[in-house]
């Protein structure tokens, strides 16, 4: 015989209540279950509201209105109108009653947790009797129990402690007496002594239909929602939390314990005892096999079973040197709790005595914080104790799991996801079974805490990088065609989920919570009607507080760089192509790196010098591997390298400058390349990774072009100084020729010192047979010392430039 309990959401409409119906068939020896039922959906909220209404003096009856029709209109649809008269009549009698208790309460403005309890009742008394009527028509067998007959408890209202013995005593002769007969019983309400009624404690019906199912020893009983399980997280908060096929006592235990609403903690401790196996099933999934708690589960290969949190907690810390060493101390406090039946949640305590720190639900915080100021008001006054505050908008997350026994790194795991999204831990603990580890944090980083922590320990799911884009100008719309291609690329060889949450440009700006559509991006800005604001846009990144965050900058403005501290204090990772903030001040640049490191996040800025080529990633290596850095040589400008590469014989330089114009390899005033800024500033920021702090002004920049072509006042006038220079350009190439040698601009770090020269190589030097408009670079190590490391390639374009942001997002994922 099996127990099967039906929750709000299964009794709370018509479809869930057929449902139920098609479950309850007898087994093979012709016994039926025993159904526990709650009361419909939303019910219990409204008769709690109701009464806190009349004792306030305020109106009620437009609740009991909806609360009285939303039954009746389950009755006129699922009962033939002949049928009808019957149930009717009898939740017409309850209703009655609920309403002369309600007016009761008015007239007196008191509400008792007596009466508080009576009310509640009625919310499973009208389910389980609406219900039980409408099975009768198929099961003429079925009849109605009210629970409060049959279970027995003590007279603590609202959360009343069971007379086991008592109330198994009276369910097995109630169920021997009514043999054959299909029982509807109501959940959550008993009764004391005296018949007056009492609840179990929100969540009480699981109880109930625990307590049936050890008086009778039920082969099983199964708890029906509208979940497929228990998760591994609150799918609410988790779109990634899965289900699991089997739990243990004690995991399920703590699981319950730390907020998983899907069954109620005290359930498990009659079915425990007595090794009867609970299970959790969705009754709008029935052929889903859902998750069994029992004795003897099977191996697991999951590192933990789920994440479970509570979402308002309130934490009282006391401290002082009374404290230390003072035997009974511990007692005290907590005996003086306990005899105000305020229950605590966690505990911690310093090693060293000299603080206990503590957490209770908010209802029972200023009652603590008033009963520790009267227990230890002479230790207080001796300010041999601090006085003790309440902080409240907190939350617990707490990890649960068998595997987690004796399994080193689990903490450190948990505390790196929290730490690496800027999550700070209040306060600790761990049992010595292993079994839980638990964290106090703020409840504002709840979401981003549970999901965090759900993508470190299941590895098997993909990690999803939520990513905010700056630009979409040819890098930004490149990267978005590049990350839509390569989707279920890295889902499949990389586990890796990217979803671009916000993109801005200069105009307009658009955010989705979901995600943003990578095939429709550019008409769903275009169509969106908020305007583009930078710290808008940054404040609305931050508010919606998701874990592995990433801020991309595919601008060459200022603007956002003024923002990337606060962004990286925020513990959300920056790449970025803009060189403006790592080329400004070095003292900025340390800040950026400094945040990274002390947030624990990424500063990613491959692109900031030779676009999507491996060169900062190279030098970092070379770096962190050991290696010292002897010398740096490169050719970092592409347009410079299209011009001097085809600056051959036959061909005058304003030429080759203007087929580079042409072509698109400069600016629109080539001056803005040929000038050597861009250029310095790449070589900047190479010697600062190299670990010098250089400034701008420290760098030698050897004009290559005569004062005159700089100085022309237009474009036209500055290609006809060129030309007017045209000996001074030939006499550089001949030169260089006569020696075959060729012309080439090259920047070098070596001892801490940098310049940019023209100079005059020969075919033994890498940048000899350089050609097109790539870039190139070489390295000179302790370890590359007789042949350099060069590292060669395109050093332009949207298309390599939007590779070498779209790696460092990848990276960051990796981390």
């Amino acid at each position: 015989m099996n127990i099967l309990k039906f929750g709000g959401t299964s009794v709370g409409s018509q479809e869930g209540i057929n449902a139920l119906i098609a479950l309850l068939k007898p087994n093979a020896q012709s016994e039926y279950p025993i159904v526990v039922l709650s009361a419909m959906s939303g019910v219990t909220n409204k008769l709690l509201e109701m009464a806190e209404n009349a004792m306030n003096l305020q109106e009620y009856s437009t609740n009991l209105k909806e609360v009285e029709e939303k039954h009746f209109k389950v009755i006129r649809a699922l009962l033939p109108a002949s049928a009808q008269n019957p149930v009717l009549t009898k939740l017409k009698i309850f209703f009655n009653e609920l309403e002369d208790i309600l007016q009761s309460v008015y007239n007196l403005r008191e509400l008792s947790p007596q009466t508080k309890d009576l009310i509640l009742s009625y919310g499973e008394r009208c389910s389980t009797a609406m219900i039980s009527h409408i099975a009768k028509q198929q099961y003429p067998d079925a009849i109605y129990v009210d629970a409060s007959e049959l279970i027995k408890t003590d007279n603590n209202f609202g959360q009343a402690k069971v007379n086991t013995n008592l109330s198994e005593m009276l369910i097995k002769d109630f169920y021997t007496s009514n043999s054959g007969k299909l029982l509807f019983v109501t959940g959550f309400i008993s009764s004391n002594d005296e018949g007056r009624v009492t609840t179990l404690g929100r969540g009480g019906s699981d109880y109930t239909a625990a307590i049936w199912g050890a008086a009778l020893n039920a082969e099983e009983i199964q708890i029906w929602t509208d979940v497929d399980g228990m998760l591994t997280a609150d799918p609410r908060i988790v779109n990634k939390a899965f289900s699991l096929p089997e739990l243990s006592y004690t995991e399920a235990m703590e699981l319950s314990y730390f907020g998983a609403k899907v069954i109620y903690p005290p359930t498990m401790i009659p079915a425990f005892l007595k090794r009867i196996p609970i299970v959790i099933k969705n009754t709008f999934n029935v052929d889903f096999p859902g998750t069994y708690i029992r004795h003897g589960v099977s191996p697991s290969s999951l590192p933990i079973k789920g994440i479970s949190s509570i979402d308002e907690i309130s934490i009282l810390n006391l401290s002082g040197s009374g404290m230390v060493g003072k035997a009974g101390f511990s007692g005290r406090l907590f005996s003086l709790l306990s005899r105000e039946q305020i229950n605590i949640v966690l505990i911690t305590q310093s090693s060293s005595e000299h603080s206990i720190t503590f957490a209770v639900k908010p209802a029972d915080s200023l009652k603590a914080l008033s009963l520790i100021n009267k227990e230890f008001e002479l230790e207080l006054q001796a300010k041999k104790l601090e006085y003790p505050e309440v902080e409240n908008g907190l939350s617990i997350l707490a990890i649960v799991g068998e595997n987690m026994k004796r399994t080193p790194g689990m903490s450190g795991k948990l505390f790196n996801a929290l730490g690496r999204n800027g999550v700070n831990v209040r306060a600790i603990a761990q049992g010595s079974s292993e079994y839980n580890i638990s964290v106090i944090i703020s409840k504002a980083d709840l979401s981003k805490a549970v999901n965090a922590v759900h993508d470190a320990f299941y590895a098997d799911l993909k990690k999803t990088l939520h990513v905010f884009c700056l630009g979409t100008g040819n890098i930004g719309k490149t990267l978005f065609q590049q990350l839509e291609n390569q989707m279920s690329f890295l889902a499949d060889n990389n586990d890796l989920q990217v979803k671009v949450m916000g993109i801005s440009n200069t105009r307009k700006m658009l955010l989705n919570p979901n995600g943003i559509n990578l095939n429709n991006w550019e008409q769903e800005l275009i169509e969106q009607d908020m305007a583009a604001s930078l710290p808008d846009f940054i404040k609305k990144m931050r508010a919606m507080n998701l874990p592995n965050c990433v801020f991309v900058d595919n601008t060459a403005s200022q603007n956002p760089v003024d923002f990337y501290l606060d962004i990286l204090q925020s513990s959300i990772s920056v790449v970025t192509c803009n060189k403006i903030g790592n080329s400004a001040e070095y003292e900025q640049y340390a800040a950026f790196k400094q945040a990274a490191r002390t947030y624990g996040v990424d500063f990613f800025y491959e692109t900031n010098v030779g676009a999507g080529l491996p060169i900062i990633r190279t030098l970092r290596d070379l770096m962190l591997s050991g290696d010292k850095i002897s010398r740096i040589e490169a050719i970092l400008s592409g347009t410079i390298s299209y011009i001097f590469n085809n600056y051959k014989e036959g061909v005058l330089f304003h030429e080759v400058v203007k087929e580079a114009q042409d072509k698109g390899y400069t600016e629109p005033d080539p001056r803005d390349d040929l000038n050597g800024k861009d250029f310095m500033r790449k070589m900047l920021i190479l010697a600062r990774d190299a670990g010098y702090p250089l400034e701008e002004k420290d760098i030698e920049l050897q004009n290559m072009l005569p004062p005159s072509c700089m100085a022309a006042d237009t474009v036209a006038d500055f290609y006809k100084e060129l030309e007017n220079n045209t000996d001074y350009f030939e006499n550089l190439k001949n030169t260089a020729a006569a020696d075959k040698k060729v012309l080439r601009y090259i920047g070098k770090m070596e001892n801490g010192k940098v310049s940019i020269t023209l100079q005059m190589v020969d075919q033994n030097h890498p940048f000899f047979t350089l050609s097109g408009s790539d870039n190139i670079i070489s390295f000179t190590t302790n370890r590359y010392k007789d042949r350099p490391l060069v590292v060669k390639g395109p050093g332009a374009g949207a298309e390599v430039t939007a590779a070498g942001v779209f790696a460092d997002i990848i990276n960051v994922g990796k981390r």
